[in-house]
């Protein structure tokens, strides 16, 4: 046996083997087509409806990223306010305070100065009644009640 033997007498099929093959293949086609074409939109339209649902998700998610951005922009706002008032209140504090202490210093003061006029008051009263009691006490002298009483009613006047 001869590998690269010929044999001139054998006729080769060639030609009915291909016919054969584009029939199979066109049968196939009319058999499958609808199937293929249906299996095939299918598929393109779940892709699709796939790749819709990202692009939704991707707006959903840029629409956040701004509304979060304006959210922080807002936030901030809200805090350079709160800022601002708490800074005037603490001002506005700041000045009652000090013109509460001041008052309060003042009214002390006055409180301080009646008190030492009061104590003033008693003293000399202790020291005049004092004087009139040796005064009056002493036998040494003797004033008629008509006297003393021109004596006080002078002072008083």
């Amino acid at each position: 046996m001869s590998l690269f033997a010929s044999d001139a007498g054998v006729e080769t099929d060639i030609l009915e083997r291909t016919v054969n093959f584009f029939i199979f293949v066109a049968i196939m086609y009319y058999l499958l087509s609808d199937k293929l074409k249906t299996f095939f939109g299918e598929r393109t339209e779940s892709i699709q409806s796939e790749l819709d649902k990202v692009q939704e998700i991707l707006k959903e998610s840029d629409k956040k990223l701004v509304d979060a951005k304006q959210e922080v922009e807002n936030a901030k706002k809200v805090a350079d306010e709160l800022i601002s008032t708490a800074t005037s209140e603490v001002e506005a504090i700041k000045t009652k305070i000090d013109v509460a202490t001041e008052q309060e210093i003042a009214s002390l003061s006055k409180s301080f100065d009646n008190k030492t006029e009061l104590e003033v008051r008693k003293v000399k009263k202790e020291v005049v009644e004092n004087v009139l009691n040796q005064l009056l006490s002493d036998d040494n002298i003797a004033l008629s009640q008509k006297d003393l009483a021109n004596i006080i009613t002078k002072k008083v006047a």
